[in-house]
């Protein structure tokens, strides 16, 4: 019998549970069990569903059909995992700016990237074939789906999306930092627009409703599946960090899978008419097996919180709590896998409600919505349009500003009950505009399209400025200790960047506010903006932003760039907006009509050309009040600093026996030629010149 005693598992080996997973896969084999089972599942489920069958006309071939099965889910996996990791370093894991820790974070991020542009090549080139009905085997294919890629949205818009996972993977390999990874972190989410322009949903009817319900889906699909992955992954490497990663990434998983419910069911009701199809036909049984796995793991979810996360705070070296969160973060991401599997095969069956068909209605085909009733009062207020993706922004904004002054609160901070209403009043004035009868009108009537416009850029600006959102986050948000860059650090390096300095200047926001307007309405950005949602979408963004900037200049209290003198930023406002003016008259008088191409085709309005100079009116006259506004507050600061510094003086001068005055008039005295002590013959005290004056004012008033 052996002497020697039983060998402890070494730190680095797989039976060591700080160093290996406790469901028996290593690390790196966490991402291919996931891809498997991603595409194993999405294999199935197109033979289910019976996207699988070759066409009876134009069948491209087994091939393409099994390659787009096979190749989708792995770029949505690999998309999930870029981001996942790349977030993981920029902002969860601890220590400092260039660690072990990071830069393997940032080498799996380049790998994921990397296989994430492969996937996407191969989808692209099988999805030509898809389209035209071709099999890659025929002469010409490479050419055709190159020449084409560029000409067709369903093709560019993935194409698209491959540039940016090449941007990312090349970046990641070169340099992989906290703030690299940061930024690609943004890229990564911001390159999955294009994705959700041509998903499954896109080309149901109500185009603008899927492609927002599938950017609210993808995108909290994408930081949940992605930071489970990246924590699986990561998790032997983490140590003493793996209690605050799993906090943190607790806190974005609660938020992602509330969105990612709510934008699955808002997607599936555009597909899925009748409550019965989800049970009665193959399609709406896959979206039931999706809700399955969300229901699954929201439990594990909850299970992760209630008894890891709480344990791992109290003892970061607690075994058994690391151990089961790594058993219960493996199982959610092979019900990941699943889910994504699921996902992608859906995108290549066919649902009970059929694609959308090009109208005969041209309004329906200029703006994807049927025209509205004739404008009046009633139709104004009673029509409604919800457009999901503002939506959310603003519930989201609204209950996040209430959670925080509740927080500060509870700790025994005051916060002004004044500044949370107009935080609500702002977001509600925005939503009423965007979803009501001036989002609606709008669209087909440039007066109501103006009238829209000024309420964004001028007066929700106003409203949310005076709200001081970031003094409120900063004061919320702990500071963290570990080296990482919470949402606090990130808020306090925005604030205070060069760039911002710049754009936050009143000369440069309120240049921007203006030329803004000259080169959205006098170029094809209009016309791209009622035509598109897409260009919708960031023209809101830009009248928000733009406006927010501008107030910000002239009124903002929150931290940031130096504010210039009041008398200088009053000077701003009245230039800004007597150029504004001029724009309103200039449309007002102007007899040639802004993109003619969409409004004479529309036809809605009998004379497109009246009906924008009236919206040139409405640009005239709609800078009054919020301009009144912004300077009665400018003057209102000016009042109330110049009174803060008086009583700062008076306070000083009590300290210091008036110090500063007497230098003061020592002063004048040495430059009128007399002795700077003012000592009398008599030996009396001495006296400043304020004080003789004021003798000699009071002996004139007593003769």
């Amino acid at each position: 019998m052996s002497t020697n005693a039983p060998e402890t598992p070494r730190a680095g080996s797989a039976a060591s549970t700080s160093r290996g997973s406790a469901s028996g896969v290593s690390g790196p084999q966490v991402l291919l069990v996931v891809l498997c089972v991603a595409v194993v599942v999405a294999a199935a489920t197109i033979v289910f569903t019976g996207a699988s069958k070759a066409q009876q006309l134009l069948d491209s071939g087994a091939l393409v059909r099994w390659g787009i099965a096979v190749f989708k889910p792995v770029a949505d996996v690999a998309m999930a995992a870029t981001i996942g990791f790349a977030a993981l370093g920029a902002f969860v894991v601890p220590e400092g700016s260039k660690t072990a820790r990071v830069a393997r974070a940032g080498r799996w991020a380049a790998i994921s990237a990397t296989l994430w542009f492969a996937s996407l090549v191969v989808v692209s080139f099988l999805s030509y074939g898809d389209l035209a009905g071709l099999p890659v085997s025929s002469p010409g294919y490479v050419g055709q789906w190159w020449s084409n890629t560029w000409q067709i949205e369903l093709l560019r818009n993935p194409a698209l999306t491959a540039l940016a996972a090449l941007v990312i993977a090349l970046v990641c390999w070169w340099s992989a930092t906290r703030v690299t990874l940061a930024w690609m972190t943004g890229l990564g989410f911001l390159a999955l627009w294009p994705i959700a322009l041509s998903g499954h949903a896109a080309g149901s009817t109500d185009h603008e409703t899927a492609v927002d319900s599938l950017i609210l889906h993808i995108a909290p699909v994408a930081a949940w599946v992605g930071g489970i992955i990246a924590l699986g992954v990561m998790w032997p490497r983490l140590g003493k960090g793996a209690a605050a990663s799993v906090r943190r990434f607790s806190a974005v998983a609660t938020w992602c899978i509330g969105l990612v419910g709510l934008s699955g069911v808002l997607a599936s009701t555009l597909r899925v008419h009748e409550i019965g199809e989800y049970f009665s036909t193959r399609y709406g049984l896959v979206i039931v097996a999706k809700a399955a796995c969300l229901l699954v793991l929201g439990i594990i979810g909850w299970q992760q919180r209630r008894r890891v996360v709480a344990v791992l705070e109290r003892d970061a070296s607690d075994k058994p709590s690391k151990a089961l969160f790594a058993r219960l973060a493996f199982v959610e991401a092979l019900v990941m896998g699943g889910a994504l599997g699921l996902a992608a095969a859906l995108a290549r069956s066919a649902p009970p409600v059929g694609e959308v068909t090009e109208s005969s209605d041209r309004i329906v085909n200029l703006t994807g919505y049927a025209a509205p009733p004739p404008l009046s009062v009633e139709n104004f207020f009673g029509q409604w349009r919800i457009e999901w993706l503002f939506t959310v922004v603003a519930v989201v904004a609204i209950v996040q500003y209430v959670r925080w002054a509740e927080r500060l609160r509870r700790r025994g901070d005051a916060w002004p009950i004044h500044r949370t209403i107009l935080w609500v009043v702002a977001w509600l004035v925005f939503l009423v505009t965007v979803n009501g009868g001036a989002g609606v009108y709008g669209r087909v009537m440039m007066s109501v399209h103006m009238a829209g416009h000024m309420v964004i850029s001028m007066t929700v600006p106003v409203l949310l400025v005076m709200a001081a959102p970031v003094t409120l986050m900063l004061r919320a948000w702990a500071r963290r200790k570990d080296g990482t860059r919470g949402p606090r650090e990130v808020l306090l390096s925005v604030v205070h960047s060069r760039y911002l300095n710049v754009v936050a200047n009143p000369a440069v926001a309120a240049a921007l506010f203006f030329v803004s307007l000259l080169a959205f309405y006098y170029t094809p950005l209009f016309e791209l903006a009622l035509t598109t949602h897409t260009g919708h979408i960031l023209m809101n963004v830009h009248f928000l932003v733009s406006g927010y900037l501008f107030a910000w200049s002239l009124i903002g209290i929150d931290p940031g760039p130096k504010k210039w003198p009041a008398p200088l930023r009053l000077l701003v406002l009245l230039i800004t907006i007597t150029f504004h003016a001029f724009f309103g008259v200039a449309m007002m008088t102007g007899d040639t009509l802004l993109a003619p191409g969409f409004f004479e085709q529309l036809g809605f309005v009998d004379n497109p050309l009246r009906d924008q100079q009236a919206a040139g009116t409405i640009t005239w006259g709609s800078g009054e009040g919020p301009t009144f506004l912004l300077a009665m507050i400018v003057a209102s600061q000016w009042y109330r600093s110049d009174r803060i510094e008086g009583e700062r003086a008076e306070r000083q001068a009590e300290r210091d026996d008036d110090a500063e005055l007497r230098a003061y008039n020592e002063y004048l005295a040495a430059r009128g030629g007399r002795p700077a002590s003012g000592v009398e013959r008599d030996g009396a005290s001495s006296t400043t010149v304020e004080n003789e004056e004021a003798r000699s004012n009071s002996s004139t008033t007593k003769d």
